[in-house]
C-alpha cells in the first residue's frame, strides 16, 4: 500500500463514507471500505484474496465477508456509479467542463467456458480472436481527467439464449442478447436522463460503422466524432443522391433517393486517394511522453451514402476526417464528426483524438486496481467487482484533482498492514521463477493500451516520491 498523506487519508474516509449510503444495509460498510482499500494496496492479484491484505489476522472470515459482498450482496452497481460519478465530476470541472463521452469496451482472457460471457470472440488485449469476456463501458472526459460511468457486459448469443448458462450465472430476466453498440446507446440514454453534463461522443469504428448508433445519437441530439471503416459509402463534396423519380400516374409514387452508373458514390479511402497534396494538413494534438504528437488530416463536408436508397431524403451533412501519415501507403483512420458547420481542422482532430484518454482508465484500471482479476462466474460478482474498481479509480482521480502528489505531511495513524508469511495470492507467479515479470508467463498480461505507455496511478497517494505502487513514474496530467 502506498504511503498515505494526511489528506489522502481524510479524503478515502470522506469518499467512502459517501458511497455507504447507496448500498442498502449498514453491514456492508464495512467490506465496501476494505473492498476499496485493498484495490488501492499494491497487490498483484486483486480479487477477495485482498482479504489477507486488509485483515491478516482473521483472513478466513474476512474472505468469507468479501466474497459475499462482491459475489452476491443484492446492492445496485448503477447506484454506485452514479454516486461516485456524483462525487468526482465536480473534482474533474475543477480543470475544465466535460469535453466529452467516450464509448469503448475492453476484453478479460479467460482460460476456460464457464465464467459469465465469455466466448470467442475478438479480444483487444490479445489482439486477435480468443476465449474471453467483454465488456462495454461509457465514460465522462476533459483535458484533464476521465471517469467511466457506465459498465456492463457484452452477453453473446452463446450466453443469452442458453437457459441453463443463464441459470448457472444468474443472469437476470431482462437481460437478452444486445449488440455492443446497442449496450452502449442504452448507457448514453440513461446518462442524458440522468442529466450527465454532456460533451461530443467518441467511439471507435467498431460502434461508428454502425448507422443504427450513430442514428440514435443523432436522435438524442448529441453530437459526435465517431471512427468509421475505409470502405464507408460516401457522396462526394457537393453531390447528393438523385431525388425520388417522376411519377408516371400509375402505382405508388416514387419516394426514394437514388443512384446511376454515373452518379453514384464512393469509398471514403478512394475519396482520400482522389485528394491532392494542398487538402492534407499537418496537425498536432497534444503533448507525447516524449514529443508532440501529430500527423496529416484532411477534413471535408459531405452526406454520407450508407443505404440512402432505402430513404426519402438523403442524409444530412457531416464531417469525413482522415488521417494520413506521412510515409504511410495508404490512410490510416476515418471518422465521421457532426460537429458544427464552422469547426476547424483543429478542432476536429482535437475532438476525435480525445479518446485516447478512455486508453489511460483501462491501462490504470486493469494495471493498478485488478479490474480484469475477478475469479466468481456470475453476473453480479463480475458487475460488482468492476463497479468498485471504478470507484477506488475515482478516488484516485479525484484526489489528483484536489490534493497535488507533492503533499508532505504523512498520516501517523495508517499503516500498511503486512501479508502472513509465505502468503501468495491464487492465481499469482512464484517469485522464485524469473527474477524478471516479462520473462515470466504467468505474470498478467499488457492491458488494452498497448506498450510503451506510461502509468499515471497511484502515485497521488505517495509522499511526494514521484513513484507509483508499482515503480512506474507519475505522468502529470
Amino acid at each position: 500500500m502506498p504511503d498515505w498523506t494526511a489528506e489522502s487519508e481524510a479524503a478515502f474516509d470522506a469518499y467512502v463514507d459517501a458511497l455507504i449510503g447507496v448500498i442498502g444495509h449498514a453491514d456492508r460498510a464495512e467490506p465496501l471500505k476494505d473492498d476499496c482499500l485493498g484495490l488501492l494496496m499494491p497487490m498483484e492479484r486483486k480479487s477477495v484474496e485482498l482479504a489477507a491484505v486488509t485483515a491478516p489476522s482473521r483472513v478466513s472470515a474476512k474472505h468469507q465477508s468479501l466474497l459475499h459482498f462482491v459475489g452476491q450482496a443484492p446492492w445496485s452497481d448503477a447506484a454506485l456509479l452514479a454516486r461516485v460519478r456524483d462525487w468526482v465530476l465536480p473534482q474533474i470541472e475543477q480543470r475544465g467542463p466535460i469535453r466529452a463521452w467516450i464509448v469503448d469496451d475492453t476484453g478479460f482472457p479467460k482460460k476456460g467456458k464457464h465464467s459469465v460471457g465469455v466466448a470467442r470472440q475478438y479480444c483487444g488485449q490479445l489482439g486477435k480472436q480468443d476465449n474471453c469476456q467483454i465488456a462495454v463501458s461509457l465514460s465522462i472526459a476533459n483535458d484533464a481527467a476521465s471517469l467511466p460511468i457506465a459498465y456492463e457486459l457484452y452477453l453473446p448469443h452463446s450466453w443469452a439464449e442458453d437457459p441453463e448458462q443463464r441459470k448457472k450465472a444468474k443472469i437476470p430476466a431482462e437481460i437478452s442478447f444486445r449488440t455492443k453498440p446497442q449496450i452502449a446507446l442504452e448507457q448514453i440514454r440513461t446518462a442524458k436522463a440522468e442529466g450527465v453534463a454532456p460533451g461530443v461522443v467518441l467511439a471507435d469504428a467498431g460502434y461508428g460503422a454502425d448507422g443504427g448508433f450513430r442514428a440514435g445519437l443523432s436522435e438524442l441530439d448529441l453530437t459526435y466524432a465517431v471512427g468509421v471503416q475505409p470502405t464507408l459509402s460516401v457522396w462526394r463534396p457537393g453531390e447528393s443522391p438523385l431525388p425520388p423519380k417522376p411519377w408516371s400516374g400509375r402505382g405508388r409514387p416514387p419516394s426514394r433517393v437514388g443512384r446511376t452508373d454515373n452518379h453514384k458514390p464512393v469509398s471514403a479511402k478512394a475519396l482520400a486517394e482522389e485528394f491532392d497534396a494542398e487538402t492534407w494538413r499537418t496537425i498536432a494534438w497534444r503533448e507525447g511522453t516524449n514529443t508532440e504528437l501529430n500527423s496529416r488530416f484532411a477534413a471535408v463536408r459531405l452526406r454520407p451514402a450508407s443505404r440512402d436508397y432505402n430513404r426519402p431524403e438523403a442524409h444530412a451533412q457531416e464531417w469525413l476526417l482522415i488521417e494520413w501519415p506521412e510515409g504511410e501507403v495508404e490512410p490510416s483512420k476515418y471518422w465521421l464528426s457532426t460537429l458544427p458547420a464552422d469547426a476547424t481542422i483543429t478542432q476536429l482532430v482535437d475532438a476525435a483524438k480525445l479518446r485516447w484518454r478512455i486508453e489511460r482508465d483501462y491501462q490504470e484500471l486493469k494495471q493498478e486496481l485488478g479490474l480484469g482479476h475477478y475469479e466468481g462466474r456470475g453476473w453480479r460478482g463480475f458487475h460488482h467487482h468492476a463497479s468498485l474498481c471504478i470507484a477506488a479509480y475515482g478516488f484516485l482521480v479525484s484526489l489528483r484533482e484536489t490534493i497535488p502528489p507533492s503533499t508532505p505531511t504523512r498520516a501517523q495513524g495508517r499503516q500498511t498492514p503486512g501479508l502472513p508469511d509465505g502468503y501468495r495470492p491464487r492465481g499469482s507467479s512464484d517469485p522464485t521463477r524469473a527474477a524478471r515479470p516479462d520473462l515470466d508467463p504467468n505474470h498478467p498480461a499488457t492491458p488494452d493500451c498497448g506498450p510503451g505507455q506510461p502509468s499515471a496511478t497511484m502515485s497521488v497517494l505517495h509522499k511526494g516520491n514521484g513513484q507509483s505502487a508499482s515503480g512506474s513514474q507519475f505522468m502529470t496530467q
